[in-house]
């Protein structure tokens, strides 16, 4: 399952970039490709540090992070559709649907981990 996870945040951080490569040139599109790479990858970095944690609060620290980058990148989609800078995207609604699929597992692996601590 580990793994599962960690392939489908690396998959959703290229995926990320190459939506990055659809954008027009204008220096908002700029901003934001390099907003939404950094959180997007961000996301999955900080999951890789999370299956090192040295303990159960820095476990729910690093996978809180990886939440909140999703939560940006999240917005970050929304913001890039509506604004109408994208290309062209075949997969624009797909890297939306995961986003949100991500965001829920680590809404409950944070959830879960805080009852588990709660209960020991």
């Amino acid at each position: 399952m580990r793994y599962q996870i960690e392939n489908r945040l690396i998959k959703f951080s290229v995926s990320i970039i190459k939506l990055c490569r659809n954008l027009n040139n204008e220096y908002v599109s700029q901003h934001l490709a390099n907003q939404i790479i950094r959180s997007s990858t961000s996301s999955a970095l900080n999951y890789a540090e999370a299956q090192g944690a040295e303990s159960q609060n820095d476990f729910i620290h690093k996978t809180s992070i990886v939440l909140k980058e999703l939560r940006e990148t999240h917005v970050s989609l929304k913001i890039i559709k509506q604004s109408e800078i994208v290309v062209k995207s075949n997969f624009y609604d797909d890297l939306l649907e995961e986003c949100n699929e991500l965001i829920s597992i680590f809404h409950k692996t944070v959830k879960t981990a805080k009852a588990n601590k709660q209960s020991k």
